[in-house]
């Protein structure tokens, strides 16, 4: 794997001495931060709202959802991506819900105002009754969008620093991979019945993964997994293919083999909750593992020759400040948000898996978009199991006699993401 970058200018770590913070339960629980977050976070920050693939032809639209928050995304008929605040300048009826395409402009459901693609008013019918009313008057609120490879980020605030500049480091420790040859294939929305935090926490940092992933530890390193913190966003470098040190060394290339395997085997062309018998020839279970993803691949038309056995089996996990996880390996490229709601603990897992594509080939235009019910976890084994604790920790939570978290160094991106926020909300979400 790439070598991991020096720690960005003002933000250190000493892994020396370690440290812990405690969190006062409040940030989970209380509707005072929820409608603090709403007021100071979210319409200030950049977020991911989908991928590419869903807005890539003229006509083509997104609604992204943040609680209450609507964003319109939509691909104009001369190629441009916009972003409006999804709301008719009329009577404040939503413009567009969900996602879709063939739009030849924006109509209002209520009263039949309409909006070109680029967002200026066309037609107000009846129009006497309204006196002078220009139409450059009365234009589409805007809202800032930007991309980075497949992935759509949309910012409410019309003065938010470029995204490029928002994401830091991120896109150029990314750079190795080639994300833009990723195609979005499906998504998934699930309700969770947590705070959108609990979520976001739980995909960032690997110290659950002995009690919660029993099956992964004989084919992962969850000790070693390096970790770098730019200022808002971080990142973990974590490697696969090996058995956790916490196993001792009676570990053997067969145990590692069937855990990958049952884990993770999708990228073997396995399917889910199940094991492929390990090859016969030489090699370590790490070797195997490596190339027969390679040999998987190959068979769909994408050629990994170019990378080695650790890009291949390492897994980069950045956590996107505030509420965004990008899963970055050779082969494999997913994001996790969580997105937040009004009530204090209910929230939306929302997940993007992307396909490495061969050269040259078409793509498939809208992925497929599922909606899961209310916690049937129905995303893998480990993906499940990460959902199924979320709203036990949401109740485990407003126990009388808690009242605040510990958390470790070793989970030290939660606690730099508890840093930025503070910086977002009043000083008493301050870590104490």
């Amino acid at each position: 794997m790439t070598a991991t970058p020096p720690l960005a200018t003002g933000v250190a770590w000493d892994a020396e001495q370690p440290s812990h913070r405690r969190y006062s339960i409040d940030r989970y629980l209380d509707p005072a931060v929820a409608v603090l977050e709403f007021e100071r976070l979210w319409p200030c920050v950049w977020q991911l709202a989908c991928s590419i693939d869903h807005v890539r032809v003229p006509g083509d639209f997104f609604e992204h959802r943040c609680g209450d928050l609507s964003v319109l995304i939509i691909r104009g008929d001369d190629g441009e991506l916009r972003a409006f605040q999804n709301v008719c300048r009329h009577r404040g009826n939503l413009l567009c819900q969900g996602a879709g395409q063939g739009l030849t402009e924006i109509r209002c459901g209520f009263h039949n105002w309409s909006w070109s693609l680029a967002g200026q008013l066309r037609e107000v019918p009846s129009r006497r009754g309204f006196g002078p009313l220009r139409n450059e008057d009365v234009p589409l609120l805007p809202a800032r969008v930007d991309t980075w490879g497949p992935l759509v980020f949309v910012n409410l605030d019309l003065e938010a620093q470029p995204l490029n500049e928002w994401l830091e480091g991120v896109p150029d420790d990314v750079g190795w991979v080639g994300i833009e040859d990723f195609g979005c294939s499906v998504t998934t929305t699930t309700p969770v019945s947590c705070n959108w935090k609990i979520i976001s926490e739980g995909f960032s940092e690997t110290y659950h993964v002995q009690g919660l992933h029993p099956e992964m530890i004989a084919s992962f390193d969850d000790v070693h997994a390096a970790q770098h913190l730019w200022d808002r966003h971080a990142v973990s470098y974590q490697l696969y293919g090996v058995p956790s040190p916490r196993l001792g060394s009676t570990v053997t290339d067969l145990d590692v083999w069937d855990s990958f395997c049952f884990t993770q085997g999708r990228r073997l062309g396995c399917k889910a909750d199940r094991t492929l018998p390990m090859p016969e020839h030489g090699g370590s279970a790490f070797e195997l593992l490596a190339d027969a993803i390679r040999t998987h691949n190959a068979a769909n038309g994408v050629d990994l020759t170019r990378f080695d056995d650790d890009d291949i089996l390492g897994l980069r996990q950045y956590n996107l400040f505030p509420n965004t996880t990008v899963l970055v390996s050779a082969d494999s490229f997913n994001v996790l948000v969580a997105r937040p709601s009004r009530v204090v603990d209910q929230a939306e897992l929302f997940t993007l898996h992307f396909d490495r594509l061969p050269p040259g080939a078409p793509r498939a235009h809208r992925p497929e978009d599922i909606t899961n019910p209310l916690d049937a976890e129905r995303l893998g084994l480990v993906f499940n199991q990460d959902v199924r604790i979320m709203s036990s920790l949401q109740r485990g939570l407003r126990q009388p006699g808690f009242t605040e978290t510990i958390v470790s160094s070793e989970e030290r991106r939660i606690i730099n993401t508890h840093r930025v926020m503070a910086t977002y909300l009043a000083d008493n979400q301050a870590p104490s």
